[in-house]
């Protein structure tokens, strides 16, 4: 009666080590995908995310500023003022304003010169009377400069 039970628990503990230690390798084998992804594709991916995450937090960043749209009208070689052509400007304020503006900050109407023949006429107007050139100013881009002083110091600004 011992000798049995004996015989029995040894004959159920070989029967599971027959499962463990030679195993069915259909299953296994069917199991191969996705051990291909856990083992392979998976650590794969974990690197591609660990080293985007690196570069986006360590990558440089270029503070910028919007460069402003208006500014003064320039002055030629004898001190005179050079209103340019082809960019609205206030003649009383005398500041030239980013393009497809046809008001001043303070409300007065913008002058154009020609970019052709030169003769000024209102910002609104979009043919000139002179020679008949079509010239619509609109905005194109906004136009943006790193923040702080230009290249080379702050006497330079």
């Amino acid at each position: 009666m011992i000798v049995d039970q004996l015989n029995q628990a040894w004959s159920s503990g070989l029967q599971f080590l027959n499962g463990i230690v030679v195993p069915d390798w259909g299953s296994l084998v069917n199991l191969l995908p996705i051990f291909l992804v856990v083992g392979v594709a998976g650590p794969l991916l974990s690197l591609v995310a660990f080293f985007w995450f690196v570069y986006v937090v360590r990558k440089p960043r270029v503070a910028v500023a919007i460069a402003e749209p208006r500014y003064p009208v320039p002055r030629d070689a004898e001190g005179n003022l050079d209103f340019p052509r082809g960019e609205p400007y206030s003649p009383t304020e005398l500041m030239v304003y980013g393009a497809g503006r046809v008001r001043s900050d303070s409300g007065e109407p913008l002058l154009v010169a020609c970019p052709k023949c030169g003769l000024v006429r209102s910002a609104a107007i979009d043919v000139c009377g002179n020679c008949g050139l079509s010239f619509s100013i609109r905005p194109q881009t906004i136009t943006v400069r790193p923040k702080g002083p230009p290249a080379g110091g702050s006497a330079l600004a």
